[in-house]
């Protein structure tokens, strides 16, 4: 008998889509609820079970997390320098920041990230689709083809990217909570969100409305993070910035304070330099040191 089987009405659960015990346990109860038309009781109960299941084999030895840190998959942003920079690419089953000003790279970054996710994966690609969320209409597909022919890829390219536009804060919650069920019939390794926080600085601005903002906020990244374990996937938002100037030094922030912040794996300032150069600063991540590299957005790309 597997662990699933040993589990309350195990069958509703499997028609209703569930696949494992750990899926199960990380469900609300309303969700699991709603999901298999059981009581709010018997999901309670089901959930406790689970949880009960999964989380006993959850502690391991250290050596078996290294094994499976060094076997984890990345996204090559197309610069060598940038990919060392982020200890080898884009990783997946963690959400990356880039925040900057306006034509610091962080759309050219997405797009090219798109195309590159398609890639096989000794060319530095996951050979996946990718999810795209828009928010401020800045999603160009006649770009994301140049940088695809740089690299060898025709218009197929844009079948495998699947966008979505949201200019309010509801709606881009609510597109996000849907790429589930989209994700479910396809090989999904990227989800993009373009830009993370217009809607939310926009939508709710001055102190008196932060605490709805970061409510609304934390609900979004909450499902973002459910998402990328859930499907193997790759997150990457960018983000705007703030400057808050006092007496001693002036610093730039990345909008969304501490939710953003403690969600993001890592956290990358881009700035730009001039002409075609850019500035990536790798300014938090769990086992990097704060460092930088320059880059390129040329015709074919960034390089």
């Amino acid at each position: 008998m597997s662990d699933f089987d040993m589990l309350p009405h195990h069958s509703v659960l499997r028609d209703a889509g569930y696949k494992t015990v750990g899926e199960v346990a990380e469900e609300g109860t309303h969700e699991l609820s709603v999901r298999t038309g059981l009581t709010r009781e018997t999901a309670a109960e089901i959930i406790s079970k689970a949880r009960r299941i999964a989380y006993a084999s959850e502690f391991k030895r250290l050596e078996s997390y290294l094994k499976a840190r060094e076997s984890v998959e990345r996204i090559s942003t197309g610069s060598r320098s940038f990919d060392e920079l982020l200890g080898g690419g884009v990783e997946v089953r963690a959400i990356t920041e880039f925040f900057g000003e306006s034509s610091s790279g962080k759309s050219q970054l997405c797009f090219q990230l798109a195309v590159n996710v398609q890639l096989p994966k000794d060319k530095g690609g996951l050979e996946g689709a990718v999810i795209f969320i828009d928010t401020e209409g800045t999603l160009r597909p006649e770009r994301i083809l140049q940088m695809a022919a740089a690299k060898g890829l025709g218009r197929d390219v844009l079948s495998n990217i699947y966008a979505a536009q949201a200019y309010t804060t509801e709606k881009q919650i609510r597109l996000l909570e849907s790429v589930f069920e989209l994700a479910e019939r396809l090989n999904v390794r990227l989800l993009i969100v373009d830009s993370l926080t217009a809607n939310f600085r926009r939508e709710f601005a001055g102190r008196a409305a932060m605490q709805n903002r970061s409510k609304k906020l934390n609900e979004f990244m909450e499902i973002l993070r459910k998402f990328i374990r859930k499907f193997d996937a790759a997150a990457v938002v960018t983000n705007q910035i703030s400057a808050e100037v006092d007496a001693l030094t002036p610093a730039v922030r990345a909008v969304g304070g501490n939710i953003v912040a403690h969600s993001s794996t890592y956290s990358v300032l881009l700035r730009k330099a001039r002409a075609d150069l850019r500035i990536a600063k790798l300014v938090d991540a769990p086992h990097l040191p704060e460092a930088e590299v320059t880059f390129r957005i040329t015709e074919e790309g960034i390089c």
